[in-house]
């Protein structure tokens, strides 16, 4: 063995008693990194300046088409849980977050901070750490750049398709026109990577921020349920971002390898009761304007005042609407 190959050994054993080799060293899964390491690093045509432009001009598109929330209590409260979760991220633009009035669960985070919650997501979450879980998956988004470097995945298909209007003539060109058009689901479609990604930085940031990581597992499987028991449910809920069984096992793979156990974790605040609360009765007072009315239907459960009967009481607390709705009893906030 010559003088070299003696070095190598030794430098490699001292640094296997030391731990993990420097080089083999992986900082996107070291929680402790989280802000020091460039995880949105890859082929990308935006800069950032024009991807907040870009996230800006659709995140206009989005308000027009859609109704904010104003409530000022349910606002504050979603975007301060949101702002948490950014500091401990590895974001590189701000972000402006706000609710919006739908009742299909869930979230969107469009490129430069732009992100948007569903009310149908909180009111589906038990508590605060599986909100806090979903948005802190689609900053993870937001962080890795997903939705620009995705485009750009797409506009060089589009540059690659050029030949084709020559060769192919106007079968070429729709193709061409056709990926054209698909390029803005590509802010929200992301690839299987890009998913993977995104769940084990939202794990890290969910993490570090001080919940409980695997309210983010449980939150998905509860999804999974609901699918079960009402077939179809999957086909609009998280549309975009589909949760399988191997991402769901990944996810727990991840927490128990690369987080390390903490004493305490925060589940749920009673902010999180009290904002939920506000939204049922801001959906329950919009079904009673709108097709309620009209439906024929019994009106045992809808009240024209202040609640007084046995559905609502003066604190707006009212008994679950159907089986999806009825109160917690897998979950008790104990730690």
């Amino acid at each position: 063995m010559n003088r070299f190959s003696v070095r190598l050994l030794t430098f490699v054993l001292a640094a296997t008693i030391a731990g993990t080799p420097s080089f083999a060293k992986d900082k996107k899964k070291d929680p402790e990194e989280i802000g020091n390491r460039d995880v949105g690093k890859g082929v990308n045509f935006y800069s950032l300046e024009k991807e907040i432009a870009l996230g800006k001009q659709l995140a206009q598109e989005v308000e027009r088409q859609a109704k904010i929330i104003d409530d000022p209590v349910i606002a504050e409260y979603v975007n301060r849980v949101g702002q948490n979760l950014v500091r401990n991220s590895d974001a590189k633009v701000p972000f402006t977050i706000k609710v919006l009035d739908s009742e299909e669960i869930n979230a969107f985070a469009l490129p430069g901070g732009f992100f948007f919650v569903n009310s149908g997501l909180i009111l589906k979450a038990d508590n605060e750490a599986e909100l806090a879980g979903v948005m802190a998956h689609e900053i993870a988004h937001v962080a890795a750049r997903h939705g620009t470097r995705q485009a750009t995945r797409g506009t060089i298909i589009n540059y690659a398709s050029i030949p084709l209007i020559f060769m192919g003539g106007w079968t070429g060109y729709a193709i061409r026109q056709g990926a054209g058009l698909a390029i803005p689901l590509g802010f929200l479609t992301f690839s299987r990577g890009f998913e993977s990604e995104a769940d084990l930085l939202g794990l890290e940031y969910l993490y570090k921020t001080g919940y409980d990581p695997t309210s983010f597992v449980d939150f998905f499987e509860k999804i999974q349920s609901l699918e079960k028991r009402k077939p179809g449910t999957l086909s609009k809920v998280f549309s975009t971002h589909p949760m399988t069984d191997d991402r769901i096992k990944t996810a727990q793979k991840n927490i128990a390898e690369i987080l390390k156990s903490k004493p305490e974790y925060v589940v749920n605040t009673s902010e999180f009761n009290d904002v939920k609360s506000r939204l049922s009765m801001l959906h329950n007072r919009r079904r009673i304007d709108t097709k309620e009315d009209a439906s024929g239907r019994p009106t045992l459960r809808r009240s024209p005042g202040a609640g007084t009967g046995p559905i609502e009481d003066e604190n707006g607390k009212k008994a679950p609407k159907d089986e999806d709705e009825r109160p917690t009893l897998k979950r008790r906030d104990n730690q």
